[in-house]
């Protein structure tokens, strides 16, 4: 096994166009920029979920990676890191501000998330959000080999897959949107909006965090173009140009109309559960686990909140819940702490800067009403950490507070309960998170009932012993079994399934552009 830690230099030497069977497109490239010791440009492997699932399955198919450096105007020549080839794709200023400041984060991610911040929609946006879609497309088609598989990555690429279908009809293409996909009635403000769902309905097959999402798009499809969208089948008409195109893939020439089907159905993501325990289990992590937890004045309870700083998250709100704790006198501060871990992001959109400074004032007042010259309310940390120190921070904490508002899956409910070994702690966990459809013994809330949310609280920092581990050897057992691994080999499977080739609906099949069931749904 390659080391992942070990730096790579970029190589002058690009690889033969057109030879990789399997390819993945992404926004970001799964490597981060780095100086060495001795000054020199290299390259480390991004840490995250994505990156783990499918490093072995990239080696194996000696797969390319098509994505951005993360760094302005980075013109780099392909180059290989542990066995992946690297295919970057240069961006801009004004494409980092346009398409992916501007379209992908204030214009998609408030629209996504149930519109908790008002989304911005300007022309110049989706017209490089269009530009810098087809720049993606276009290098995926030039290195892509024939009949190859190419994997599109979440909301920043979703016209990639009808581009790359036009482009070369012969590949197997699937998508995966990491984030929700709204109900039809907050999708469809969005100016393009049959532009991005035609874009999505280029690929076979398309992944969602949770059925309800799968369930939004298709009857986006329905209500946008007419066509037929049955359970997770969507029934895509074929033209003349399509059908000349792709007739290696028609089995029969019938009367009906050729479609292609596509399958949108929920594929819940996950993390590498088994690296999570192993790091819990180290003797050092654990050491240092004890240390943060003295460095906390040792209270009795300490409860813990992992987020980006992002409205999202509903970091405001669970603030509040504790405040009002400490108010009522329900929880005394040399009893209980609470950190709450604010990783930067997105500091240049207006929208964060404004979040930041308002849970910065949040805390302060907070703190300067309840805390001790020994015992600090709040220990606020806007920094990001490296796995190992935040393993260390799960063990500490005897709460995890995860109280989105929205949230795609949400990771780090998952993180906490994999490093869990001891079958102690107690996960607190929003319903509007993709992860409570899987983590069914954790405390659920919904965070925007504060009094609902101080009583889940204090339930979880009285909870007996016994009752916290029957809850956590449960929700061990769904992380440890529906890993990361199993997640990318679930899509993978469906995506190489005949299910997913051209088909002719039956004759008394016809298309109904309404659902009556939708309209109470929107």
């Amino acid at each position: 096994m390659p080391d992942d830690d070990a730096p790579s230099r970029p190589s002058t030497d690009s690889p033969d166009d057109g030879s990789y069977d399997f390819v993945v497109v992404a926004n970001r490239l799964p490597v981060d920029r780095i100086t060495t010791p001795e000054g020199e440009p290299s390259f480390r492997t991004s840490p995250g979920g994505l990156v783990t699932a499918l490093e072995p399955v990239m080696r194996a198919a000696d797969g390319a990676w098509v994505g951005w450096t993360g760094s302005v105007d980075d013109h780099l020549e392909p180059f290989e890191h542990d066995g992946i080839h690297i295919i970057p794709v240069a961006l801009s200023a004004d494409d980092v501000e346009l398409y992916y400041e501007g379209f992908s984060n204030d214009t998609l991610w408030p629209l996504y998330h149930d519109v908790i911040a008002p989304p911005a929609y300007h022309r110049e946006w989706w017209e490089r959000y269009v530009a810098v879609n087809r720049r993606f497309a276009e290098r995926a088609a030039e290195i892509a080999a024939e009949d190859a598989t190419v994997w599109v990555q979440d909301y920043q690429l979703q016209l990639v897959p009808r581009m790359l279908r036009q482009a070369r009809p012969d590949l197997t293409i699937g998508f995966f949107n990491h984030i929700p996909f709204p109900a039809y009635g907050i999708f469809s403000q969005l100016p393009w909006r049959t532009q991005i769902v035609e874009g999505l309905l280029g690929a076979d097959v398309i992944g969602f965090q949770r059925t309800a999402d799968a369930g939004n798009f298709s009857r986006a499809v329905r209500r946008l173009l007419g066509y037929q969208a049955k359970g997770s089948v969507i029934d895509v008409p074929l033209d003349d140009s399509e059908l000349a195109s792709a007739k290696h893939r028609i089995s029969a020439v019938r009367p009906n109309k050729p479609v292609r089907t596509v399958v949108a159905r929920a594929f819940p993501i996950s993390i590498d559960a088994e690296s999570y325990e192993d790091l819990a289990r180290r003797p050092d992590i654990q050491a240092r686990a004890k240390e943060i937890r003295e460095g906390l004045g040792n209270p009795d309870v300490v409860m813990l909140g992992v987020d980006r700083l992002d409205y999202t998250k509903g970091i405001g709100h669970r603030l509040k819940a504790f405040g009002e704790l400490l108010a009522d006198g329900a929880v005394d501060v040399e009893d209980v702490t609470l950190v709450q871990v604010a990783s930067p992001s997105r500091e240049r959109v207006r929208t964060y800067q404004r979040l930041r400074d308002e849970i910065e004032l949040q805390v302060g007042r907070i703190n300067g009403d309840y805390s001790t010259l020994s015992h600090t309310a709040i220990s606020y940390l806007h920094h990001g950490y490296p796995r190992e120190e935040m393993v260390a921070l799960y063990l500490a904490a005897d709460v995890m507070l995860v109280t989105a508002l929205r949230d795609g899956m949400n990771l780090v409910a998952k993180e906490y309960v994999a490093c869990r070994f001891d079958n102690d702690g107690v996960l607190v966990l929003s319903e509007f998170a993709g992860a409570a459809d899987e983590l069914k013994t954790a405390l659920r809330v919904n965070p925007h009932d504060i009094e609902g949310l101080k009583e889940a609280m204090l339930t979880a920092m009285r909870m007996p012993r016994a009752e916290r581990s029957r809850r956590m050897r449960a929700m061990r057992k769904r992380v440890t079994e529906n890993d990361v691994e199993r997640w990318s080999s679930e899509f993978l499977a469906a995506l190489a399934a005949p299910s997913t080739s051209l088909a002719l609906p039956a004759a008394n099949e016809a298309s109904d552009p309404t659902d009556p069931s939708e309209e109470a749904g929107s």
